[in-house]
């Protein structure tokens, strides 16, 4: 098997910084060796490298509508609104442009740092609600997109069965999501055998959310799931409005975090996306599960959510990863600048996100998202360390941000200062480079795709 290597100057390993980081990869695109203080003369040397960034929450086809709801629908505008919108959006798009707008999406994931991805995919059957002759047609596409950009992919499909909680019937604009736990373990089943799973491809569940799916179904995907694959993750939307959170308490009498974790045997294969609104108890609570708390910071702010307890949370040793979830933008940075811009706004204090320590928010940040994001992917991408994936950036010492900074002061710069071009120059994903100096390879063609779906779809 051809080896491959790379010397990097100073490299983010999962014990902290080390200089002269020697990282050796297979051919199946797993690192087989990574030694600090090495001499290496013939290998391709860099300066700087940190691990590749998991994005643990995004719907693709949610990329074409990126500054389409930016105006005033009624006096009372927010998240149920905007889903109106979306499930309008969501009845235009066919197979070909399902997989041009995701490989305009992975593309732009790859370049702004992101080496995996979980797909939160919920777009299943054809225009109106009718079957797909392949029931695997959709998901198929995300593949496909995924393997053509080169990024990694936790494929979720998503059970979605009522409109409400007390299982009120499901309304027109959710025809294409409707399905069963039945329906999605022999999706599945489908997957596995025309695309088996591997390194770079994960398979799991999303229940789509407490109002969408009922108790009895919930159990029965789960069960469903642990047939299928015992350590497939669950993601699940949960808390995100208050008003999701009324509705919990007027049907089940409980608030939706306390209910899954009193009624579910939720833990580290669990990852509860947004859980925005939570009392103290579900806070600490969730934290002490060990679950991963979804956050999706641009997407909150941009439907108006609100914030995530990050404060107590972290106190609570919480485990967290990043989403760019509706893809109003995709920037690593950005969503974790954010995350924490929302806990100074909340609590009107600086440099909040940290560990017992007191130390550097960026650090903090930088790797609990990276330590969260790999678990909620089910993925051995957890850092540059022997048997985990070759999932790696190089970035530009030399750019205006990072010039002059060490260790985890580059990880502040890179999160807090932003003033250009982007300092991830090249990108590793799988032991393949998909960026070089700003560039994918596949980024013209993807993009001129790209255009031709989005006007198509814009003159529907």
């Amino acid at each position: 098997m051809i080896m491959r290597s790379l010397l990097a100057e100073h490299a983010l390993l999962p014990d902290g910084w080390h200089d002269n980081v020697l990282l050796e990869w297979d051919g199946s695109g797993c690192f087989t060796a990574v030694s600090a203080d090495s001499a290496a003369p013939d290998v391709e040397k860099v300066e700087i490298v940190v691990p590749g960034m998991p994005n643990l929450h995004s719907h693709a086809f949610q990329r074409a509508m990126a500054g389409l709801t930016e105006y005033r629908a009624n006096p009372t505008d927010s998240f149920w609104s905007w889903r109106t919108l979306m499930y309008g959006f969501a009845q235009k798009l066919t197979p070909p442009a399902m997989k041009a707008v995701a490989l305009q999406l992975y593309t732009e994931m790859l370049k702004a740092g992101y080496t995996s991805v979980c797909e939160f995919h919920y777009l299943h059957h054809d225009l109106g609600g009718a079957p797909y002759a392949d029931q695997g047609e959709m998901s198929v596409c995300l593949i496909e997109a995924a393997a053509e950009a080169g990024i990694g992919l936790t494929l979720l499909p998503v059970m979605y069965q009522y409109s409400g909680f007390g299982s009120k019937a499901p309304h027109s604009g959710q025809a294409r999501f409707i399905n069963s736990p039945a329906w999605i373990v022999d999706l599945l089943q489908g997957l596995q055998r025309s695309h088996p799973q591997h390194a770079g491809l994960r398979y799991g569940v999303a229940p789509h959310s407490l109002r969408a799916v009922s108790p009895a179904s919930l159990a029965a995907l789960v069960d469903g799931l642990d047939r299928f694959d015992k350590l497939a993750p669950i993601h699940i939307h949960i808390a995100e409005q208050m008003q999701e959170v009324d509705d919990s308490i007027a049907f089940s009498g409980a608030r939706p975090v306390a209910w899954l974790l009193d009624h579910m045997a939720v833990d580290s294969r669990w990852c509860l996306v947004h859980a925005t609104h939570m009392t103290s108890a579900e806070t600490s609570a969730l934290a002490q599960s060990g679950a991963i708390a979804g956050i999706c910071p641009s997407t909150e702010a941009n439907l108006g959510d609100g914030i995530f307890n990050g404060a107590q949370y972290a106190q609570a040793n919480g485990r967290w990863g990043i989403g760019s979830d509706s893809h109003v933008g995709i920037d690593l940075r950005e969503e974790l600048r954010l995350y924490e811009y929302s806990q100074r706004l909340a609590h009107r204090q600086r440099n909040v996100l940290t560990d017992t320590g007191g130390n550097s928010v960026g650090g903090y940040l930088y790797r609990q998202a990276l330590a969260g994001g790999a678990r909620a992917s089910g993925r051995q991408i957890a850092g540059l360390a022997m048997g985990q994936r070759a999932d790696l950036l190089v970035l530009d010492g030399q750019h205006a941000d990072l010039c002059g900074k060490r260790r985890d002061a580059l990880l502040d710069s890179l999160i807090f200062a932003s003033h250009g071009a982007t300092p991830i120059r090249d990108v590793m994903s799988g032991g393949q480079w998909v960026v070089r100096d700003g560039r994918h390879a596949g980024e013209e063609k993807n993009a001129a795709g790209y255009r031709q779906t989005l006007q198509k779809l814009l003159d529907h």
